[in-house]
């Protein structure tokens, strides 16, 4: 019972919520319009998902993707408004949370400080700059183009299926399986796990730390940034709080991941459960006009009980 619980409990919560809400919604919630759209809503946060996991793998945390998020929106709508097109707005806006992940790497890996020090202070840092670039308003109006809006708004048609796969679910799908490979297939994951599960015999065995841990949280700052722009596509507008909900739950999304996987480290596939169990709760209660403080206090409960189900189960194994 201990191992069912463990390796289970969190996947049959999951499909018990599901079945709640298809009761209670039989006319709307397991509609392919809604599954789609559940798919576009979390998107982002998949994105952000998917590369906190590179950085969870390493027993680290990054506090700062939210922010980094933001304040890659703000750059991306700041060059819009100076005249610049995508295709320069797209990787400046990229390059800056590339940057912000490098510096978070390198005050980690090579300064010394421990990543929720560091990441809180970059937070701050990054949320600021946000707020000044941007004058503390939102950005928005002609000089967003209808491009960068659009693309959030197309995708790709799927003819037999009469439906439309959402660009920013291929975006979201398209990151998640490059982290994947990254991860699994790759001996540069196979040596951040070693890093998780013991740092010093992993430098023993001659693992360049200090590199992959750059590597890890430079790429955590381009998943952040590559969210924070398809938020901004999603509303055609950039404010520079706009991504401040991704850390709490992305960090959520990996810690549910956990739960489901048999050695309790953060799983790519895993993780993006996690993500669309987040997303099933919050569109389901959505839809039962539950209060969105409500909705929070369940959420927070339903990831204690599923954190607490698996280390119980194997506290009971050991």
């Amino acid at each position: 019972m201990p191992l069912l619980l463990r390796r289970y409990g969190t996947a049959i919560g999951f499909v018990a919520v599901i079945v709640v809400f298809w009761l209670r919604l039989p006319e709307t919630f397991l509609t392919s319009r809604n599954l789609l759209n559940i798919t576009q809503q979390m998107s982002m946060l998949a994105v952000v998902s998917s590369t906190m996991t590179v950085v969870m793998a390493m027993g680290d945390f990054d506090l700062s993707v939210g922010s980094i998020a933001s304040l890659a929106g703000i750059v991306a709508a700041l060059v819009f408004v100076w005249g610049g097109s995508p295709w320069i707005a797209v990787p400046a806006a990229l390059a800056i949370g590339l940057a912000g992940g490098l510096l978070n790497g390198f005050l980690v890996a090579y300064v010394g400080i421990l990543p929720f020090i560091v990441t809180l202070g970059t937070l701050t840092i990054f949320s600021g700059l946000a707020f000044c670039l941007s004058g503390g308003k939102t950005i928005f109006g002609s000089a967003i183009p209808s491009s960068f809006g659009g693309f959030a708004r197309g995708g790709l048609p799927l003819g037999p299926f009469e439906i439309t796969i959402p660009n920013l679910t291929l975006v979201a799908v398209g990151v998640l399986l490059v982290v994947w490979v990254f991860l699994e297939q790759t001996v540069y994951g196979r040596r951040l796990y070693a890093i998780g599960g013991n740092a010093e015999a992993a430098r023993l065995a001659g693992v360049r730390i200090r590199p992959l841990r750059l590597a890890a949280f430079g790429l955590s700052g381009l998943g952040a940034a590559s969210a924070g722009l398809m938020l901004a596509s999603r509303v055609a507008s950039a404010n520079p709080t706009q991504g401040a909900g991704l850390m709490l739950d992305a960090i959520a999304s990996v810690f549910l991941g956990t739960t489901m996987s048999d050695e309790g480290q953060p799983r790519v596939i895993f993780s993006l459960l996690g993500v669309l169990m987040l997303g099933v709760l919050g569109n389901g209660l959505t839809q039962m006009n539950v209060d969105s403080y409500v909705r929070e206090m369940i959420t927070g409960s339903i990831i204690i009980v599923a954190v607490a189900a698996s280390s119980l189960g194997r506290a009971r194994e050991a």
